[in-house]
């Protein structure tokens, strides 16, 4: 099975292969559109601002295989700033336009709430939706995060999991083949492993 990470210039692709390539071989990191619309799987991460990175991805011409791809039902898996990209619009620094698949927008945290921001760290996911996905995780788990903004989807149903920091927002979400979290698996040890594997494991029984 041939898992693509997308490399538009932002993100820690490294670290992010490394942890997908301990359940599946075949991992490639690429920014070739055909190597893209070819994949079995797509994963998508992230670091950094979203005007950066989609302007990145404007530049190399990565809209199309990536919409296209999420849209032909190929198994998508977004990290952190790979998961904002999925909503319709982002408030940092200005009004950018997303890839729109997910309705929604992704907003900063606000100053009231008193704590240090980038939200840095680990934290508790609360799951909302039982599936796959978190087979063998434990809710209220810790996971590793790092983020000044957050996704607010239009449609609540989409939530996979929420955490609080002073205000409680979207850390994961689930439709259909889209599976992305706000928080870094690759970085959250045995949790976010067991993440990583059960999407792999999903996407083989496929």
């Amino acid at each position: 099975m041939n898992i693509v990470v997308v490399d538009y210039g932002m993100g820690n692709l490294m670290s992010v292969s490394k942890a997908f390539s301990i359940f599946n071989k075949d991992v490639c990191v690429t920014h070739s559109k055909l190597k893209i619309l070819n994949a079995d799987a797509i994963v998508l991460p992230g670091v950094g601002a979203f005007g950066d990175a989609i302007r990145n991805i404007e530049k190399l011409g990565l809209i199309k295989p990536i919409v296209s791809s999420i849209n032909s039902g190929k198994p998508f898996f977004g990290i952190c700033l790979g998961l904002q990209l999925l909503f319709s619009k982002s408030e940092e620094g200005g009004i950018w336009h997303g890839l729109d698949i997910i309705k929604g927008v992704v907003r900063k945290f606000p100053s009231k709430i008193n704590l240090k921001i980038p939200h840095i760290g680990w934290n508790k996911i609360n799951i909302k939706m039982k599936n796959l996905i978190f087979n063998n995780v434990p809710n209220n788990s810790f996971v590793y995060f790092v983020h000044s903004y957050y996704c607010e989807p239009q449609d609540k149903d989409v939530i996979s999991s929420e955490t609080y920091y002073g205000v409680k927002f979207t850390s994961s979400i689930l439709k259909d083949n889209i599976f992305a979290t706000q928080f870094h698996p690759e970085k959250s040890q045995k949790v976010g492993l067991t993440i990583i594997r059960n999407f792999i494991n999903m996407i083989k029984k496929s």
